[in-house]
Parts: structure tokens; C-alpha cells; sequence
């Protein structure tokens, strides 16, 4: 019986090696026979929230749980009623979107940016309306969203904010760190994001009482007086660790998790810089066909973690071109369509993506290639010489 073969993409969009030292550091949480939430996860959220210029960081298994969990928090202590509108911009990962329905409330989608593709403040002021109660601005690919015109508007109008920043770590906009702006925000360590745990996620905040309710939240709803085998056996514990406060959910993350995060801070500084070497790499090595393809673009007063290199095509569609990369060995994927997706459409009716002209212009033409810090100098030539072979023979206008 013959069996498909796994395609061996030579550049793939991602990848996941596990260093020495992550190995090292698990068998340590194994040696110790300590599974449960122990010194490697709780070392993994105090360096992770520093890294960030937050107070706070609560680990669980998955960046969806981890917006699931800041949304439900703020909905209980907001007491929002179903119905109550929350601000998503129309180009993001579906789970931006799901976890607002899944809490019984209304995602209000807004058109991006046709440069950075993150969410456009004038358009999220012009979508409130007398319900609007949440605004959730996505840092897509690595770059930060425009957060001082969105924060001042979030004040302005009372809006809690929850920053989904699943794809953007260690990076700043104007000197203020991702995940520091909002009243939460939330990542995700899923395979072949910036930091690889597996599976897992975060959420930060600088708020001492919602990190509590989140963390109660991860572990089904517990009274927070015992959410670890850490805090003690005395008799006011005993009588409420299996007293429940609210609906709550098992998110909760393993320490083998925990170890491979700490690993990865420890060593992230060096993957960063092979990640950015390698975009800027690209920028150059792509700029003779800016007529034809958009390149990434940011302001010089924010910074770009590079998790992906997204490009989008002017004036045709991406079929063409994507298929000419995968056929040479390079990976390529959607821009993260949201708009355009059937059961979006079953909710909000057929015509949903021509409301927003730039989110629908990325869902044609746009799609993203590898920048990682596993591409050697040598892949990233390859694939410049896969875009020239492209391009060749194109007359400018």
C-alpha cells in the first residue's frame, strides 16, 4: 500500500529546531517527575511579561485560549450582554473573529491598512456605534498596529482593548513594547511562530486583578486560592481548592512546555537578529520588481519582527505566482483571509467582503513566504532567483 509523501519544501514558511539547551531544560521538568504548572512555567510567564513591559503574563495552551480567556474575563467583569459589538479588523486569523462569538458577542469587522494590512484607526472610530464595547487590533505578521491613534480612541469612547498579538513578539511602536498597550493582549507559541513551544499561548497584562481572573479562568473557574500544588496545604486552601468560582475552561500548559519557552527566551535575541537579517535580505533582493509586487513596508518609528514575509501582488491575482514558487520548492500561504470564508458569510450575508476593498485586495493577491532564522544565506538567494526567473522578460511601464 503506497502511502502520500510529505512534500519536502526546501524553503519552508517556518520551522522548529530544538536547541541543546531546550532539550537540557526538559529533561530536567522530566528528572524532577513535575508535570503540572511548576518553576519552568512560572519562570516562562514572569520573563515573558518583562520582555513585554507588562507585570503579568498567564500561560495556557493555545494563542485561540488565550483570546478566548481576555475576552471572557473582560465580558464577566464588563457585564456585556450577547450582542454587545466588538471592533475586528477584516484581515486576521479566524480565531480573532471566533472568540468574540463564541462569548454570544458581535464581531464588527474594519478595512486595514493597504500598507502594513493591520487594522485602520479612521475606519474602527467610523464602525462604533451606542453597543460597541471592545476593539481587538490585530499586530499581524510581526508588525505592530497604529496603538497611539487606537488607544486614544479607546479611551475616548470607554472601549476595553484586547491586543491580538499571537504573531508579533519583541517588537515596540514608538518604544512601547506589543502587549503592553491594552488592558490584555495575547500570543501564541504554536509551531512556527516566533517563539515554538509546541502548543501554547499567553496572555499580559499590567492589571494584578484580571491576571487573577484569568488565570481562575484557565483552570476551570478555581478559586485562585489554589491554582498550583505550590501554594500550600494549610486549612483555608484545603477547604477552597475545589471551589469553583465561575464557568471556566482546561487550558493549562505542562512544564515540558514551559521549559522549551524558557529555552527559547534565553536564546531569542540570536534568532531575531537571523530573522531580520534574512527580511531585509529579501527587501533587497526583491525591490527591481516593486512595480509588479507591494514589499513589506513599516514606519520608521516602529519595528518589524518579521514571522512572515507577506507580499502582495498590484494589479493581478497570486494564483500564478504562488504556484510558480510552491512548484520550486517554496512554500507559500493566504494572508490570513477572514472576510471571504463561507461561515462568515452564512452570518453576515454573501456580500460581506466587498464592503472592505483593501481586506478583499490581499485576499486575491497577497500571500507570504519564510524569513525564519533556519534559512541559510543560500536559501534566500534560491528564492530570490525563483521571484527573478518570475519577473523576467516583464516590460515596465
Amino acid at each position: 500500500m503506497k502511502t502520500e509523501k510529505t512534500q519536502r519544501w526546501r524553503v519552508p514558511v517556518g520551522t522548529v529546531r530544538i536547541s541543546p539547551r531546550a532539550k537540557r531544560y526538559v529533561r530536567e521538568a522530566l528528572d524532577n517527575d513535575r508535570l503540572a504548572y511548576g518553576p519552568f512555567l512560572r519562570k516562562f510567564e514572569e520573563r515573558f511579561a518583562a520582555e513585554h513591559d507588562c507585570k503579568f503574563a498567564v500561560s495556557c495552551n493555545s494563542g485561540t485560549s488565550a483570546l478566548h480567556v481576555a475576552v471572557a474575563a473582560l465580558q464577566e467583569r464588563g457585564r456585556w450582554k450577547p450582542g454587545d459589538e466588538v471592533l475586528v479588523p477584516a484581515l486576521t486569523f479566524v480565531a480573532t473573529a471566533n472568540m468574540a462569538l463564541v462569548q454570544g458577542l458581535k464581531p464588527v469587522f474594519v478595512d486595514v491598512d493597504p500598507r502594513t494590512y493591520n487594522i485602520d484607526p479612521e475606519r474602527a472610530e467610523a464602525a462604533l456605534t451606542r453597543r460597541t464595547r471592545l476593539m481587538m487590533p490585530v499586530h499581524l505578521f510581526g508588525q505592530p498596529c497604529e496603538m497611539g491613534p487606537l488607544m486614544g480612541l479607546a479611551r475616548r469612547k470607554r472601549l476595553k482593548v484586547v491586543e491580538d498579538s499571537c504573531e508579533t513578539m519583541f517588537s515596540r511602536w514608538r518604544g512601547r513594547s506589543v502587549g503592553s498597550f491594552g488592558d490584555a493582549a495575547c500570543f501564541s507559541t504554536y509551531t512556527a511562530h516566533l517563539l515554538v513551544t509546541g502548543v501554547g499561548g499567553l496572555v499580559t497584562t499590567n492589571s494584578a486583578p484580571l491576571a487573577t481572573h484569568l488565570r481562575s479562568l484557565v483552570n476551570h473557574g478555581r478559586d485562585s486560592i489554589y491554582l498550583s500544588i505550590d501554594q500550600g496545604r494549610s486549612a483555608q486552601v484545603m477547604a477552597r481548592r475545589f471551589r469553583f468560582v465561575r464557568l471556566g475552561y482546561s487550558y493549562r500548559l505542562t512544564e515540558l512546555e514551559g521549559a522549551l519557552g524558557v529555552a527559547q527566551l534565553e536564546e531569542r535575541a540570536a534568532l531575531m537578529v537571523k530573522r531580520k537579517r534574512n527580511a531585509l535580505a529579501l527587501m533587497k533582493a526583491l525591490r527591481p520588481y516593486e512595480e509588479w509586487l507591494q514589499l513589506p513596508w513599516w514606519p520608521d518609528y516602529s519595528e518589524h519582527a518579521f514571522m512572515m514575509f507577506p507580499l502582495v501582488l498590484r494589479s493581478e491575482t497570486k494564483t500564478a505566482i504562488t504556484d510558480f514558487l510552491e512548484r520550486r520548492g517554496i512554500e507559500t500561504r493566504d494572508m490570513l483571509p477572514l472576510t471571504n470564508q463561507p461561515y462568515l458569510h452564512k452570518l453576515f450575508g454573501s456580500g460581506l467582503e466587498r464592503r472592505f476593498p483593501n481586506a478583499a485586495k490581499v485576499n486575491r493577491s497577497g500571500f507570504y513566504i519564510g524569513c525564519h532564522h533556519g534559512l541559510s544565506e543560500g536559501d534566500v538567494d534560491y528564492v530570490a532567483g525563483v521571484f527573478k526567473a518570475f519577473f523576467a522578460g516583464r516590460k515596465r511601464k
